[in-house]
């Protein structure tokens, strides 16, 4: 099982931007898919972006133009690049590897959003 670790969170200004990195245990081109996700206080996870092992990418629809997700497949690492950020992207980014259900996660990072 592959194994996740977050770093780049952060207190942020409003209008400011982060960029969130997640490094892999091993080859993420070997890896189907992954992807950020982010749990607020009191809600639900919620995806936030994937980026496939051929490099496709999928964004939750109130993050596109906003929110970007990357690769450095040397690195074996995937970013979130964060802009424009808003009180309401407050959450804990959590790293995943194939997949909510029965994938791997790390500890989480948290991004807070205030002035």
């Amino acid at each position: 099982q592959v194994q996740l670790v977050e770093s780049g969170g952060g207190l942020v200004q409003p209008g400011g931007s982060l960029r969130l990195s997640c490094a892999a245990s091993k080859s993420i081109f070997s890896i189907a898919a992954m992807g950020w996700y982010r749990q607020a206080p009191g809600k639900q996870r919620e995806l936030v972006a994937t980026i496939t092992s051929g490099g496709s990418t999928n964004y939750a629809d109130s993050l596109k133009g906003r929110f970007t997700i990357s690769r450095d497949i040397a690195k074996n690492t995937v970013y979130l690049h964060m802009n424009s950020l808003k009180p309401e992207d407050t959450a804990v980014y959590y790293c995943n590897a194939n997949g909510p259900l029965f994938g791997s996660w790390g500890q989480g990072t948290q991004v807070t959003v205030s002035s």
